[in-house]
């Protein structure tokens, strides 16, 4: 079967949570062309369900992304590469300003659009023996699928220049310690582990969280901006049905619900 004719992203729903898996094993889940359409398709369509309130990536096989599908690669006039690479960044845009917390799931091996993907994610998750690697530089490229963005976010300007230009493998430990990654678990545990994770953001409004996504996300550069947000931001936040819930709950003394407008 053709790469063009299989299912290079497979969704599962369990309750309020999508599970997506990149799912090209024999390539170690590599970024291709076909794959990222499929993924964009995907994520269209999870992003506007109201059922479902977070999403989980992974990777199928035992790893998770090894970077860009390297028999797709070919010098190209500028303009056919500007073009290649809306796509990706329409992805990295829906994961990280989207509504929906997005926790990632690591096993095995993390490089280039993999390790961008990861710095997109809210959460993550990786098993103790993964190993991640920042390999732009080694094909004469600079980190793609937002990664400009999200790495120095992440892990700050210092640690990415030294990642980017300075492309040696690094363990999860090493991970953890420079806040690319939330938590270490034991191998083949790092998607159960990731399922709880998420579940325990699905327990909150929806329409808060998503409003704390994008906060983080494009609202805080300046001082004047992150101000104006807070503002704009709470003064729907306080109209909202949830807000009145968890004020009646806290005065009746129980627990609130979560109506999810």
């Amino acid at each position: 079967m053709s790469e063009h004719a299989e299912q290079l992203i497979q969704v599962r729903h369990d309750g309020e949570i999508a599970i997506v898996h990149l799912n090209n094993p024999t390539r170690r889940n590599a970024f291709s062309v076909r794959m990222r359409e499929q993924l964009y398709n995907h994520l269209l369509e999870i992003e506007g369900r109201e059922d479902c309130r977070a999403l989980v990536v992974t990777g199928a096989g035992g790893n998770f992304c090894a970077g860009g599908d390297i028999s797709e690669m070919k010098r190209r006039g500028v303009l056919e590469a500007r073009l290649r690479m809306d796509l990706p960044t329409r992805i990295f845009k829906l994961l990280v300003a989207g509504p929906k917390p997005f926790i990632a799931a690591v096993e095995g091996k993390v490089a280039g659009a993999g390790l961008s993907l990861v710095g997109a994610s809210d959460y993550c998750v990786a098993a103790s023996d993964a190993g991640f690697s920042c390999a732009f530089m080694k094909m004469g490229l600079i980190p793609d699928v937002g990664g400009i963005w999200s790495l120095p976010r992440k892990i700050g300007h210092r640690r990415t220049m030294e990642l980017c230009a300075l492309p040696e493998p690094f363990g999860a430990e090493k991970a953890l310690r420079m806040d690319l990654i939330n938590k270490v678990c034991e191998p083949g545990r790092a998607l159960e582990e990731a399922i709880e994770v998420a579940r325990r953001f699905a327990k909150h409004p929806p329409l808060a969280m998503a409003m704390l996504k994008s906060a983080l996300a494009v609202g805080g550069d300046t001082l004047d901006q992150a101000t104006n947000t807070e503002i704009a931001s709470l003064a729907v936040l306080m109209n909202s049905a949830d807000y009145d819930e968890a004020v009646h709950a806290f005065n009746s003394r129980r627990k609130p619900g979560v109506n999810g407008d």
